[in-house]
């Protein structure tokens, strides 16, 4: 901490190592939370998709309908989709200058996670029910 004397920052701001938006932990303990939850859940979702190499059409169907395995697809792309939202919403914050370029690359960030995720929620749902 400096000791600036032309400095605008408070005192407790400086404690705090808050920055001028005041939210900047949230975003980094969810990069972190869903970056902890991705292990185990990519750990189960590549030994399934490995398990499945080679396999014919119906035993796939079976596979992935099984209740578990949705419920851990379901749980794993979401998930993911969130982390790549959050990470593109950090490059896009760090990189982009231009107000009007940034404001519509985060909200095309917001739409496209939005449009991959409830794909993959369908998916795995139709392949679950039907």
């Amino acid at each position: 901490m400096s000791n600036n004397p032309s400095s605008i920052r408070t005192a407790a701001a400086k404690v705090r190592h808050l920055g001028s938006a005041h939210a900047g932990t949230h975003h980094a303990w969810r990069m972190r939370i869903t970056s902890l939850a991705l292990v185990p859940l990519t750990i189960a979702f590549v030994w399934v998709v490995v398990s499945l190499i080679g396999k014919d059409h119906a035993t796939v169907r079976a596979t992935l309908g099984h209740p578990f395995v949705a419920i851990l697809m379901l749980l794993f792309l979401p998930t993911g989709v969130y982390h790549m939202m959050l990470g593109m919403q950090t490059i896009i914050e760090d990189y982009v200058h231009g107000e009007h370029a940034k404001t519509f690359s985060l909200m095309a960030n917001m739409f496209f996670c939005a449009i991959i995720g409830l794909a993959c929620i369908y998916a795995i749902l139709r392949l679950s029910f039907v």
